[in-house]
């Protein structure tokens, strides 16, 4: 009887140890895969918000091509510097969170473009003040975010520009003003229905 306990108890021991063993390469290989997986859609997910960051993606509708006409008239994508802003620089802030956001947001515009709310100059130029105004309400909001990565008061040089311009920009944090209450239509043409509230 000795002999089958101790029989059995060898038998449970091996049988607790291969046990064990299976339980934790199981865990070992899932914990590997998800790693694995986790790292591959971490490297999808970045490379796809870089590519959708690029002028070129934000060109790819034909109703942009509108917008880039306009701008590629401007200061920001020709000068005698040759510094070049792109649709990204102004329009989709640097910091994650609100790239993100800023992605979200214009997730609605596949949706639109689908419907084809805006694929004739008609359609686009109706439709001009209403996207324009969701733009500057969200420069506003931001306090003129991607205008200032570029663009600070604190680099100015006063002495150079204009006595209005100067005097503006001094005196702008402390009127509550950000860049956008100034500067619309530095990149795109105004709506023809927009009328300045300072005027």
């Amino acid at each position: 009887m000795d002999a089958e306990k101790s029989t059995g108890t060898k038998h449970d021991s091996a049988s607790d140890y291969t046990g064990k063993k299976y339980l934790f390469g199981g865990v070992t290989t899932i914990v590997v895969a998800s790693m694995f997986f986790g790292v591959l859609a971490s490297t999808g997910f970045i490379n796809a918000m870089n590519w959708t960051n690029t002028e070129k993606f934000c060109v790819s509708c034909h109703e942009m091509q509108i917008n880039y006409d306009e701008y590629a008239d401007t200061a920001h994508s020709k000068n005698r510097t040759g510094v070049v802003t792109t649709c990204p620089d102004c329009h989709v802030p640097d910091d994650f969170n609100s790239k993100l956001l800023a992605k979200l947001r214009a997730s609605k515009d596949i949706y639109y473009h689908l419907l084809g709310s805006i694929d004739t100059k008609e359609k686009y130029e109706s439709h001009r003040l209403e996207m324009a105004q969701t733009v500057w309400k969200m420069m506003r909001d931001t306090d003129s975010k991607t205008c200032r990565h570029c663009h600070t008061v604190e680099s100015m040089a006063f002495e150079e520009q204009q006595g209005r311009a100067a005097r503006k920009h001094k005196n702008m944090e402390e009127k509550g003003k950000t860049c956008i209450d100034c500067h619309k239509g530095i990149a795109h043409e105004l709506p023809e229905d927009y009328e300045d509230p300072d005027e």
